[in-house]
């Protein structure tokens, strides 16, 4: 079983409407290297990691890694639960629980994840749903090489703060091109805008090139 964690994206900043007159803007340097492991022919254990490099003044750097036991359903689901330990760099470290869906359809791809987020010294535990809408549609015969896009929403449901943001808090869009080394090792590159929706402020608006690396036993 094979899953890529590539974050692909579809650059449609013109899917939802964003809320703010002005934005904020920098640059990131966003890397996701990721390692799967094959349990049994329906089942797979995945150690994604990122390093998210932001420029001064855009918050903290961030590191984390996640463990993934992932449930093959068919050909065109899986579920999967995980954990997450998220390291930023002079800012509040943070925990979470991860609940996930994948589903595909031909050139189509879609994601769902609900998250619980422990963030240390929080006034609460946050809840957050995401939701991925994408594409991967191949540019060579053999499948190989690919472009991938999709946009992500992401929706708080209870903030980690009191009288923290709630509803829709996160529009990430991403476009770029995946290419297949081997059967066992993935490279991929493109372009991210990742755009916090803050409430009575401007939005702040991070744009990264995507470098990801994705190898499976």
């Amino acid at each position: 079983m094979r899953r890529f964690l590539t974050p692909l994206a579809l650059a449609s900043t013109l899917a939802l409407p964003t809320t703010a007159v002005a934005a904020d803007d920098s640059f990131q340097l966003w890397l996701n290297p990721s390692v799967a492991f094959d349990l049994d022919d329906n089942t797979g254990v995945e150690i994604e990691t990122a390093q998210r490099f932001r420029s001064a003044g855009d918050g903290p750097d961030t590191y984390y890694g996640r463990l993934w036991l992932v449930q093959k359903l068919d050909s065109n689901f899986s579920i999967s639960g995980g954990i997450e330990r998220r390291i930023n760099d002079g800012g509040s470290d943070e925990t979470r629980l991860l609940q996930q869906i994948n589903a595909r359809s031909g050139i189509l791809r879609a994601r769902a994840r609900l998250e619980q987020r422990f963030v240390d010294s929080a006034d609460q535990t946050g809840w957050r749903f995401r939701t991925r809408l994408g594409v991967s549609a191949p540019l060579t015969d053999n499948g190989r090489l690919a472009f991938v896009a999709d946009a992500e929403t992401f929706f708080t449901l209870r903030p980690t703060s009191n009288g923290g943001d709630t509803g829709l808090t996160g529009l990430r869009t991403h476009a770029g091109i995946d290419y297949e080394v081997a059967d066992n090792l993935a490279l991929g590159v493109g372009y991210l805008r990742n755009q916090e929706i803050l409430d009575g402020r401007p939005d702040r608006v991070g744009h990264a090139p995507l470098l990801s690396l994705d190898y499976s036993f």
